[in-house]
């Protein structure tokens, strides 16, 4: 069983930053690759980002290519997501989540039935 806390959400302006956390419990978080999906209200969960079990491979999605970076410290059983530049459209709630899946491009690490341990969301808000 693995465990799954984010934080970091809030309220930011049009253009601010913020930085995510996913906290992991399990002690075998390094064993997992890790997805991060946001939903807004009304709409279908999305993905944003995933990151490989060490780190090495990486992909976001063309919404948020360029401005968001994910990133993860196994020692601290942690991943990170920087959001920069954040626009009116960012605004959901984020959610992190494990996968055992390889990251490429046979696999459906960008769709949410790929992912088995989620956890419970961190609201962000981006004003304009």
């Amino acid at each position: 069983q693995v465990q799954l806390v984010e934080s970091g959400g809030g309220l930011v302006q049009a253009g601010g930053s913020l930085r995510l956390s996913c906290a992991s419990s399990g002690r075998t978080f390094s064993g997992y690759a890790i997805g991060w999906f946001r939903q807004a209200p009304g709409k279908e969960r999305e993905f944003v980002a995933a990151i490989s079990r060490m780190g090495f491979v990486i992909y976001y999605a063309d919404s948020v290519k360029g401005r968001f970076t994910i990133s993860r410290d196994n020692a601290r059983n942690t991943v990170y997501l920087q959001m920069n530049s954040l626009k009116p459209e960012d605004t959901a709630v984020y959610y992190c989540a494990t996968t055992t899946m390889d990251l490429n491009r046979n696999t459906p690490f960008t769709q949410p039935r790929g992912y088995d341990y989620w956890g419970q969301g961190t609201q962000v808000t981006v004003s304009s």
